[in-house]
């Protein structure tokens, strides 16, 4: 799994000309050690969510 993250991961700073992420640790935080911004994690999120077939964000209503 941590290789296609990678790979996402580096195709999004690859379409905004920044150098790529040789590793990943789960110390790392996107903002600030991988330099994506908002419009970097809206792509992430679908991305990830194309590759893993998963939901990142449940919108279904939760009981109070």
């Amino acid at each position: 799994m941590n290789e296609k993250l990678l790979k996402i991961i580096n195709s999004i700073k690859k379409n905004k000309q920044d150098n790529p992420v040789e590793s990943l640790t789960e110390e790392m935080r996107l903002r600030e050690d991988l330099n994506l911004d908002s419009f970097d994690l809206a792509e992430l999120t679908v991305k990830i969510e194309d590759e893993f077939d998963i939901c990142v964000i449940d919108t279904s209503p939760t009981l109070s």
